[in-house]
């Protein structure tokens, strides 16, 4: 999402959001879902390849619908809670703290330090 598509709503702003830091978060919240989901597939494709049995296919079901509704909760694009969406993200290793530069340093320090609780 670039800036353009960021000002259409006031939401990020009215949040303590610059235009500048609402790209930003866009970009590194979808480079996250796109790491997180590339290693699912990755992992779901090794599964696959190894179901012998009906139970396993039944477990691999199981885990992925469990997985759709933790990314679901997990990935949740609204302003007031980016903070601590991207500090999960950070702690899981899906993003990195220097990928989140432009943020304010506050906002980036306090996604820091949630980041190692």
């Amino acid at each position: 999402m670039d800036v353009q598509q960021v000002e259409t709503g006031n939401e990020g702003i009215e949040n303590g959001w610059s235009l500048e830091e609402q790209a930003i978060a866009r970009k590194v919240f979808d480079l996250a879902y796109e790491r997180e989901i590339a290693g699912l597939m990755r992992w779901v494709n090794e599964q696959a390849g190894s179901i012998t049995q009906v139970d396993d296919m039944w477990r691999l079901h199981d885990f992925l619908s469990a997985k759709r509704h933790d990314l679901d909760g997990k990935y949740d694009f609204r302003y007031p809670f980016l903070v601590m969406v991207f500090a999960q993200l950070v702690k899981e290793d899906w993003l990195k703290i220097p990928e989140l530069e432009g943020l304010d340093p506050s906002k980036r320090a306090k996604i820091s330090a949630l980041s190692k609780m």
